[in-house]
Parts: C-alpha cells; sequence; structure tokens
C-alpha cells in the first residue's frame, strides 16, 4: 500500500513570508494570461476530453497454499532451497515443502498499471509487462465502475497487449499518426502512478526513433513516468494517442527526465493481430546486422553511412537462399529505403510470411538486387555461438604494417567454422589493435579482395594506401565484423 505523507512547508515558513512580503491572490484568469505570456498551452480542456478513457490495470494472483505452512515460513524455505540447495533448518518432518504440488488459495494484488479505451465496445490497450502472468485483470473507469477484463493477446516483443471488458458506450481516445510526431512538439500522460489514478504529466518530445535494444523505435520524452503509469497513453495537444508509456531509464527506480512509448501506429498493428487472432505472426530473414559507421562506409565505397550490415547468415535459412553474404550491406528491402539497422527488423518482422519480395545489398563497390522469401518468426528465438575449438598448428606470418601476426586456417579449422578460406590472428598490434582486431579473429577480406592465405595478405597490406581507411572483414563467434583500419597515425 502507498502512504502518501504531506509536508506542509508553507506551514512552517509562513510568519517569515508574511513579514517579507505582500500577499499574491493567484487566479485561473492570471494562471492563464500568464501561459499565454509565455506562449505556454493550456491543458485543462484537453485533459477533461481524454481523461474519461483512460483507465486503471489492477491484476491479481492466486496464493499458492503448500499443505499449511505460513506465508513468511514459504519464503524462508524457498530462499535457503534457491540459495543454499538444502530445506529450511528445523522444519517440521512432514511438512509440505513449497517444492510440493501447490494448491491455488485467495487472490492477492500484484500490481497496477494504466490503460486507455480505443473502442465504444470495451477494447482496452496497455503494456504486456502490466498483465504478464496475471490471474484476473481488473479495469477500473474514472466513473469508479470496475470490470473483470478478458485478456485477448499480448505481445512481449513489442510490450502491447489487448483487454476487453464487457461494457458498450464507452468514451475513447482517438489515434493520431506517431509517424508525423516531432521532436519538441508537446505532449503530456494520463495515468496511475504509484497507484494514483488519473494524475496528469506534460513535457516535450526529445527524440523520435530511439534504439533502446528493444524491437521498437520508441518516442522519447520528458514527460514525468513512473511506476504504474505503464500502459497509459501518451498523448498530443490534438487529444491523439500517439503513443503508449512503457519504459523509463532511471538509476532509481523513479523518473530521471527521460521516458519512452511506444509509437501508437507500430501498437496498433499488434492490436490488430491480438484481435484477430489472439496473436502476433512477423517475418524473419535469419540475419544478424549493425549498423554501418561513416569510416566503414567510406572504405567500402558508400556514399554516407546507411544501411544494416550484414555480421552473419543463418544457415539454410532465407538470406542464405536468396545470396546474401556476412558483409553485405542491406539498403532497400520490399521497396524501402533502410536508413539504419534497427529499420530491418521492423521492415521484415511486418511483412507476411511466405512472401516474396524485392532486397537489395551492397557488395564489393556495387549494389545487387536480389528476391528473398520471408520465413515465419519462431516466438522465442535465441542466438547460437560457435565454440572455440583448438586447431592444430599452422605457420605464422608476421604482417607489420598493420600490426598482426596471422596464420593460414587448417583443414579441420575451417570445417569447423565452416569456412573455405581465410586467416586466423595470432596477435594484435599497433593500427590492427586499435581498430579492434583480436587474438583469435578470421580476417575473410581487406575491402573487395577474399583472403585466401597469409602470404597474399602480406602482400595485399604492402600496397594499401597508408592515408585511407580500410575495410577488414572478420569473423568473431558466430558473426562477422567490419572493422576500419588506418595504416597510418595513431587514431582510427
Amino acid at each position: 500500500m502507498l502512504t502518501v505523507k504531506p509536508v506542509h512547508l508553507a506551514s512552517a515558513c509562513m510568519l517569515a513570508a508574511t513579514l517579507l512580503i505582500a500577499p499574491v491572490t493567484s487566479t485561473p484568469a492570471l494562471a492563464q494570461n500568464t501561459a499565454r505570456s509565455y506562449n505556454l498551452p493550456d491543458f485543462t480542456d484537453l485533459v477533461e476530453r481524454a481523461s474519461p478513457a483512460v483507465v486503471n490495470i489492477r491484476t491479481t494472483e492466486r496464493i499458492r497454499s503448500s499443505g499449511g505452512a505460513s506465508t513468511d515460513e514459504e519464503e524462508m524455505a524457498e530462499f535457503f532451497r534457491r540459495f543454499f540447495g538444502v530445506p529450511l533448518p528445523g522444519m517440521p518432518p512432514g511438512r509440505r515443502s513449497p517444492q510440493q504440488p501447490q494448491q491455488p488459495g485467495p487472490e492477492q494484488s500484484r500490481g497496477v498499471g494504466s490503460g486507455f479505451i480505443i473502442s465504444a465496445d470495451g477494447y482496452v490497450m496497455t503494456n504486456a509487462h502490466v498483465v504478464e502472468d496475471a490471474d484476473s485483470i481488473y479495469v477500473t473507469l474514472p466513473d469508479k465502475r470496475e470490470f473483470k477484463a478478458k485478456l485477448i493477446g499480448s505481445d512481449k516483443r513489442t510490450d502491447v497487449a489487448l483487454v476487453k471488458i464487457e461494457a458498450t458506450n464507452l468514451p475513447r481516445l482517438p489515434l493520431g499518426d506517431s509517424n508525423a510526431v516531432k521532436a519538441g512538439e508537446w505532449v503530456l500522460a494520463i495515468g496511475s502512478p504509484f497507484g494514483l489514478d488519473n494524475t496528469v504529466t506534460a513535457g516535450i518530445v526529445s527524440a523520435k526513433g530511439r534504439d533502446t535494444g528493444d524491437y521498437l523505435p520508441f518516442i522519447q520524452t520528458d514527460v514525468a513516468v513512473n511506476p504504474g503509469n505503464s500502459g497509459g497513453p501518451l498523448i498530443n495537444l490534438r487529444g491523439e494517442v500517439i503513443g503508449i508509456n512503457s519504459q523509463i531509464y532511471s538509476r532509481s527506480g523513479g523518473y530521471m527526465g527521460i521516458s519512452f512509448a511506444i509509437p501508437i501506429d507500430e501498437a496498433m498493428r499488434v492490436a490488430d493481430q491480438l484481435k484477430a487472432s489472439g496473436r502476433v505472426t512477423r517475418g524473419r530473414i535469419a540475419v544478424a546486422i549493425g549498423d554501418v559507421t561513416k569510416e566503414q562506409a567510406e572504405s567500402l565505397g558508400l556514399a554516407k553511412a546507411r544501411g544494416a550490415l550484414v555480421g552473419s547468415v543463418e544457415a539454410g535459412g532465407p538470406a542464405e537462399k536468396a545470396g546474401i553474404e556476412a558483409g553485405d550491406i542491406i539498403l532497400r528491402f520490399n521497396g524501402r529505403d533502410i536508413e539504419r539497422a534497427s529499420d530491418l527488423p521492423r521492415l521484415v518482422g511486418d511483412t507476411k510470411p511466405g512472401s516474396r519480395v524485392p532486397i537489395q545489398v551492397w557488395r564489393k563497390g556495387a549494389t545487387r538486387d536480389m528476391s528473398i522469401t520471408v520465413a515465419e518468426l519462431p516466438s522465442d528465438t535465441r542466438a547460437s555461438r560457435d565454440s572455440e575449438g583448438g586447431a592444430e598448428k599452422a605457420p605464422a606470418q608476421k604482417v607489420d604494417a598493420m600490426g598482426l601476426v596471422v596464420k593460414d586456417l587448417s583443414a579441420a579449422r575451417q570445417a569447423e567454422l565452416k569456412l573455405k578460406s581465410g586467416i586466423e590472428v595470432e596477435r594484435a598490434e599497433g593500427p590492427a589493435a586499435r581498430a579492434g582486431i583480436r587474438q583469435g579473429d578470421v580476417i575473410l577480406r581487406v575491402g573487395d579482395t577474399d583472403i585466401r592465405d597469409s602470404r597474399q595478405f602480406e602482400a595485399l597490406v604492402r600496397g594499401l594506401d597508408k592515408n585511407k581507411t580500410h575495410a577488414v572483414f572478420v569473423r568473431r563467434g558466430d558473426a562477422t565484423q567490419v572493422l576500419t583500419v588506418r595504416l597510418a597515425g595513431t587514431g582510427r
């Protein structure tokens, strides 16, 4: 339970304030005039229109009984079992431990979040993490009516969930265009931070398309968002929902000036699938990708840093079948430009599995157009890593200009890595080390030239322009990276 304890600083300082200043009377008209004089928006009408469609979401779970042990005993027994691998000392013989089959007990409150109504017949959108693992979901409207909700579906990848309550003629929020959002525009959030219903906070859009390592390009704002705001709407000055408040950046667990919202366009694509089938299907092409740096673009002949650099290609996957190789840069997919790596997963994910679409890559100084058949993305995909196996010794070759000691790949090592050629780094110093090349890397290519053996590599490096950056394609683990090396000077 949250206890709010006001601290009345005004009472403590009233006497001093009376002696120092004359009383000031504040009126709504004065506040509005002040806002106008500073060209600040007045949110009052907007809040009155939007608040009726913003709801509180409460979830519960059933307490699992473990044969008569008290809750404290259960928790302590679980602690000893997990961290010491032994039962709770002194537990009476015959007492059922928490590891034995549990019986459902009464419900207890599990968490509080927010949501908003998107249709008059009771569909409510929220975050997947708000309703995850809940036994029951309750939706409370601003007029204090409470409904037990049905979970239509949730999608962890986008953190979007859709629930339904049995009600009609409900107020709903209009949906905006998150693609039209601009940095600097005013927005507000309505939700239940720390269980405080219908709390309104305002701020501006700080950035859009923010990549936090997740699947989505988040809208970043400075709107105060705290635990309990999750699932609530981010609203523009026209009263339209442009995002779902989902995450904050915090070192303390509370608001620190940075919050993130899921773009409503992305969220509705998910919600439409959940409404139709209860699940979300996505496409995949089975590649690992990364952003293209300025140095990589320069060394590979691209006019600017753009596209998605292919680090590895899954054997037997759609990309390999289409002819895509590690080290390619994907520039276009299904007619859409790829400006950065995070653009590609969304475009591929939105493509219907089984579709055959065009794809354009940059390879060895030229574009290549291909077509690829998109597969379906499994609900839980985990990347695999090659094990670092031993290899028989091969003669080492010193390449002074780059600061490397390299050796040819043995037949066993080639078979292990499934490579036809390449050389292995035994030691990296100087320019190579500064570029990030390290022991155990396998060099596959320099610029447009495939590397066959160490002698060819040494001759190639001797002929490189020392005043230019050069792209070196290295295999590390299960991925191919493109590192840029400048032979002259000490910087990269």
